[in-house]
C-alpha cells in the first residue's frame, strides 16, 4: 500500500493564504505548494489543500472578526498537535480560536479540543495523552 497517495482533506477559503498559514503554523504542517488558486501543506500521514472559493461566491461572503463559526458543516477536520496549549495560542494569534481548557476531553489515547480558523470554518486539534 505504500503506493497509495497520502490522504487528503479540503478546506475552502475566501483568503487562501491566511487560512493556510492558520494551519501550517497550529497544526505543524509545511507548504508543498502554492499556486494563485491553492495551497498544499503536508504532514507525516496526510495532506491538508486550501483552496479558494471561487471570486464570484467569495464575493458574496464576509467574514466577520472573530469568524462567525461555521458549526453545521457536514465535515469537521481533526488534526493531531504536539501541544493544546501551543495550538490555543497560535489559532488566537493568527484569528482563530481554541476553547477554554476546560472544554477539552479525553478518548482512545488522545486529548482534544475544537476550535475554528480565521475564516470560521470547525476544526478539532488533539494532543496525545501520554
Amino acid at each position: 500500500m505504500a503506493d497509495l497517495p497520502k490522504p487528503s482533506a479540503v478546506v475552502f477559503a475566501k483568503d487562501v493564504a491566511r487560512v493556510a498559514a492558520f494551519y501550517e503554523q497550529v497544526a505543524r504542517l509545511a507548504v508543498v505548494h502554492a499556486d494563485a488558486d491553492h495551497m498544499v501543506l503536508d504532514g507525516e500521514r496526510s495532506q491538508l489543500v486550501v483552496h479558494a472559493i471561487p471570486a464570484h461566491i467569495a464575493a458574496r461572503i464576509e467574514i466577520t472578526a472573530p469568524p462567525e463559526v461555521r458549526e453545521g458543516m457536514p465535515v469537521k477536520l481533526c488534526l493531531p498537535v504536539p501541544s493544546l496549549a501551543a495550538a490555543r495560542a497560535a489559532a488566537a494569534r493568527l484569528g482563530g480560536a481554541l476553547e477554554a481548557k476546560e472544554e477539552e476531553w479525553q478518548a482512545r489515547g488522545f486529548r482534544a479540543c475544537d476550535g475554528y480558523d480565521p475564516e470560521g470554518n470547525v476544526v478539532q486539534f488533539r494532543e496525545s495523552a501520554a
